[in-house]
């Protein structure tokens, strides 16, 4: 039974991080970016099977390799993540096309990662899963904090008057 809330809860923010990625979203400046990825590593290192204990060594590089995945995926998404500042001050994100495409990477790395450990012996549960997608949302939202605190707010003096462009076409 723990399987499957496990399994039901990764789907669940999976789905969750799709839908918001598909649509603009408001980034909070609040310091609680952390929560979310904290919860879902406490609920992924409490359960077992998050290492094969038949093939203990093979699966931890398994493991480190899709955390590695993860974090660079979080990261690559957060910097191809389109960022501006609403009249009010917020700040919202919309995900772009090379966002997408550091989807489909990720995927395919992911899959890769799977099918070699699978072809090795090496059972991956939904622990690691869980804790790859904790690693990718906090890489994110950290990459997301960090350059929403870099945009001048309207009414800073600093640009105030030019056109809303986006800050990660800088960076490309």
């Amino acid at each position: 039974m723990q399987g499957l809330v496990n399994v039901l809860v990764t789907v669940a923010v999976i789905a969750l991080v799709l839908i918001r990625q598909c649509s603009a979203q408001q980034i909070s400046g609040d310091r609680r970016w952390w929560v979310l990825p904290v919860v879902l590593l406490v609920v992924a290192l409490r359960e077992p099977g998050l290492v094969d204990p038949r093939h203990e060594a093979l699966s931890m590089v398994v493991l480190s390799a899709e955390l590695a995945v993860g974090l660079v995926t979080g990261a690559g998404w957060a910097w191809t993540t389109r960022l501006r500042h609403a009249r009010d001050g917020t700040l919202w994100g919309t995900g772009t096309r090379a966002t997408a495409y550091v989807w489909c990477a990720a995927l395919a790395l992911r899959a890769g990662l799977y099918g070699l450990a699978t072809a090795m012996g090496i059972h991956q549960g939904g622990p690691a899963l869980m804790m790859a997608l904790a690693v990718t949302l906090l890489a994110r939202s950290g990459v997301l904090a960090r350059r929403g605190a870099e945009i001048p707010k309207p009414g800073s003096g600093s640009g105030e008057d030019m056109p809303s462009r986006p800050i990660w076409k800088d960076r490309v």
